[in-house]
């Protein structure tokens, strides 16, 4: 990742929502919150997913790879988010500005392929039934992922540099809580045209190519769920299906509003409140979406806290 010796050493100002210091508060009670609930809610899914059998499936490899996800993306952002709330300095050095940068665009580009490779394995198991073990092979899945997670770093490398790159003429002060994209391009004294075609193109690439495989995956899976005679498997394909849909909504909605979009045309308060939904909230909404609405993570989460009530007995 190029540097511009400009601004290299120097700290920039996150202004976060400081205009409002009655709206911060209030924030950062909703950030620890959505924060924890985040850490217990995901890892939950982690260890009920490893420990469980009955939940060693592609299904769940994939879920518990988005809860890791989501993890990762929260802890990117959020622990410098709440020293700048309680603190009086709202700072971030360079070096941790553009590690903060790469690294949520990284794994926000991540999610977008894994929740596409979610909605190919529903398509499978509702559309292929008799195949799906054959279909969704462990070598498959673990390609998938580790493609998923792999080939984000060239885009996240190519955007963090190109931005980290534009003359900014001193400006320090970035008009959102973390080290974002549209945030940065805004700080810029010079044309960001070639960055903004950049990260529309790549936008085109890992938004709106995965987004259509899921539409066309739910499109077969809607068409086959029609025929189906059983209520009780209708009932279970639609809660399976309906929480990843839900995920998908939340996630893909904020993220295309902010990266498919003229920079110059949004609103500063828009963006942050938008920013600040997918960054803080979705990760804590994920885990109550799949754990609530899904019946085989609930009964997991029983029989481990029973098998250790029972250890802890005998």
């Amino acid at each position: 990742m190029g540097v511009n010796n400009e601004s290299y050493g120097t700290d920039f100002i996150l202004l976060g929502f400081s205009d409002r210091p009655q709206v911060e508060r209030i924030i950062s009670v909703v950030v620890v919150i959505s924060y924890l609930v985040t850490l217990v809610g995901n890892s939950t899914i982690i260890l009920v997913s490893y420990l469980d059998p009955q939940l060693h499936t592609p299904m769940y490899f994939f879920l518990s790879n988005l809860s890791l996800l989501d993890l990762c993306y929260s802890t990117t952002v959020v622990p410098q988010m709440l020293v700048n709330l309680w603190g009086p300095r709202k700072s971030i050095t360079y070096g941790g500005c553009v590690l903060q940068f790469f690294f949520a665009l990284d794994l926000g580009a991540t999610e977008c392929l894994l929740l596409a490779v979610m909605a190919y394995d529903r398509y499978a198991a509702v559309c292929h039934p008799l195949h799906y073990t054959v279909i969704m092979n462990p070598r498959l899945c673990n390609q998938m992922v580790l493609a998923a997670w792999l080939f984000t770093v060239g885009c996240a490398t190519l955007v963090c540099t190109l931005t980290m790159k534009v003359p900014r003429c001193g400006h320090r002060e970035v008009d959102n809580f973390y080290c974002e994209m549209p945030a940065l391009i805004k700080m810029a004294c010079a044309s960001s045209k070639i960055v903004e075609t950049v990260v529309f193109s790549l936008g085109v690439i890992y938004l709106l190519v995965p987004l259509s495989v899921i539409l066309i995956s739910y499109g077969i899976i809607t068409r086959a769920v029609m025929r189906i005679k059983s209520t009780g498997r209708w009932r279970k394909i639609l809660n399976t299906c309906g929480s990843h849909l839900t995920v998908v909504t939340l996630f893909y909605g904020t993220a295309i509003s902010m990266y498919m979009k003229p920079q110059n045309n949004s609103k500063s308060q828009e963006e942050k409140f938008l920013t600040f939904f997918y960054t803080i909230v979705t990760p804590s909404l994920n885990p109550l979406i799949y754990t609530l609405r899904n019946k085989d993570v609930k009964s997991a989460v029983k029989r481990l806290l029973f098998a250790k009530k029972c250890s802890a007995v005998s």
